[in-house]
């Protein structure tokens, strides 16, 4: 009997076992179409990125004039622009939903997965942030000096590595060559880290929302969960076609159309949508050392998930209280993400540091408050 070549070949019996015949669980949700998601973000991101960079010029004096030449010169150039800073915030909204099904589903019990996808997460914010300086306008200007500024906190050598980001004494034309080459490089990087993800994912196997492992509960990967992906990506290319020509400015900052000037300073300085989060806990901590920390550890502390995990159960779905809890955790993301962008004073400096505090408790709660419940449970039943 002759093999399809799908199982004789050896580089197609590789691309099958890891897509077409691929086991998976049999109860996935639409939560777990996020992961096929970022991979076709980042495929946009990585295509429109090197186009963009054919037309840019990373000069002080010259980059603000790309951009505009880029818009209005190249062809179709505004609509690479538009997809790329748009598609910028799709991402990041994949990203931070793929988070939350971790921390819903228990997810973050695979280790070496949540580690890899933390340290993607951490490589994404940095590529974001190297980005958003390159169209050289005010925002862009300020939020590099103001940011780059934080890493000074360091004992001993902040000084000296604020000044060998820059380049100098102050950000100039080298801060923004260095912050172009990582920004090209970056992904890259980041597309490597993904592949090392995708690898543990084939070899430790999906999780889902029970929680539960059994090795005949397993289906096909196609036809059943690759239709319902090409489902999500023509969503997700109504939704980025539709942002892109109807309303690109949409997430953009009036002051960065605006050509940077270092003896100019905006009057309200802050960072894309997807920053505001942690620029709000930053900007909630009274000492900048205090702050930096707390900014840090607001990606960080999830890594410890695994760690502290105490619940018998995997996930949220059978702790009722769990679920409250990581829907507070949710819902101070968002509120520390609207604060980001308000005016640091009284009383939004008070929600700021309240909601701070929840965020940190819930992340530290979720994975060991379930063991409460545990006890009543085997106690009402024993």
């Amino acid at each position: 009997m002759t093999l399809p070549i799908r199982k004789s070949n050896f580089l197609v019996k590789a691309m099958n076992g890891m897509i077409y015949d691929l086991p998976t669980p049999s109860n996935l949700s639409n939560f777990w179409n996020m992961g096929s998601l970022l991979g076709l973000c980042l495929i946009f991101q990585l295509l429109s990125g090197v186009f963009l960079a054919i037309h840019y010029t990373p000069n002080t004096s010259l980059a603000f004039d790309s951009i505009a030449h880029i818009t209005r010169d190249v062809n179709t150039g505004w609509l690479l622009r538009n997809m790329h800073a748009i598609g910028a915030s799709l991402f990041f909204m994949c990203v931070y939903t793929h988070v939350g099904r971790g921390i819903y589903y228990g997810s973050y019990l695979f280790t070496q997965m949540w580690v890899s996808g933390i340290l993607l997460l951490l490589s994404l914010m940095v590529t974001a942030f190297l980005g958003y300086v390159l169209p050289w306008g005010q925002m862009s200007y300020w939020g590099a000096t103001v940011i780059t500024n934080l890493l000074s906190v360091m004992p001993n050598i902040g000084d000296l590595t604020v000044k060998w980001v820059w380049g100098g004494f102050t950000v100039s034309n080298a801060t923004l060559n260095r912050f172009f080459v990582f920004h090209f490089l970056l992904p890259f990087v980041i597309l490597a880290i993904t592949i090392i993800h995708m690898t543990i994912l084939h070899e430790i196997g999906s999780s889902n929302p029970l929680g539960l492992y059994a090795k005949t509960n397993l289906i096909h990967f196609h036809p059943f969960y690759s239709f319902k992906d090409l489902v999500g990506f023509f969503l997700f290319l109504m939704l980025l076609s539709t942002m892109t020509l109807l309303v690109p400015l949409l997430t953009s900052d009036p002051e960065n159309f605006i050509q940077a000037n270092p003896l100019s300073t905006p009057n309200h300085i802050q960072p894309e949508w997807y920053f505001l989060f942690a620029y709000a806990i930053l900007r909630g901590i009274p000492s900048k050392v205090g702050g930096v920390i707390a900014l840090m550890a607001s990606i960080l502390t999830l890594v410890l998930m695994p760690l502290i995990h105490t619940n018998k159960m995997r996930g949220a779905a059978f702790y009722p209280v769990n679920q409250s809890l990581f829907w507070l955790f949710s819902v101070s993301f968002m509120l520390l993400t609207w604060l980001g962008q308000m005016p640091s004073e009284e009383p939004l400096t008070f929600l700021t540091q309240t909601f701070t505090m929840i965020y940190f408790s819930m992340i530290f709660l979720i994975p060991t408050f379930g063991s409460c419940w545990d006890k009543i449970v085997f106690h009402n039943n024993s």
